[in-house]
């Protein structure tokens, strides 16, 4: 199981800003390693995030995005306390999950 997503929730009025740090090393495969061999490519395809258990994003990326990516976005009609749910699977089939309460 990957790392624990680092989310940053900004509530104002009926709407909150997202911050999410997402770790992982984002591999091109385009880069060698110490001994001239490429590094495979390793990098997340799909995000989702969900608020309240309803899906509201949801987005594919490629490995042209650099290693532990952070995303940011605006979420509106909400409220403190409501669940957010961020979800990411990788080329590997690698996840992670984590939970916040908007505050």
């Amino acid at each position: 199981m990957a790392e624990p997503m680092k989310i940053r929730t900004t509530l104002k009025g009926d709407s909150a800003d997202v911050r999410v740090l997402m770790v992982h090393p984002m591999e091109t495969g385009q880069r060698k390693d110490t001994g001239g061999n490429i590094v495979p490519m390793h990098f997340i395809q799909e995000i989702t995030v969900k608020l309240n258990g309803r899906v509201v994003i949801e987005g594919q990326i490629s490995q042209a995005v650099s290693r532990n990516p952070v995303f940011s976005f605006r979420l509106k009609g909400v409220k403190a306390g409501d669940k957010l749910e961020i979800a990411w699977l990788d080329n590997g089939g690698e996840r992670s999950q984590s939970e916040a309460a908007l505050a």
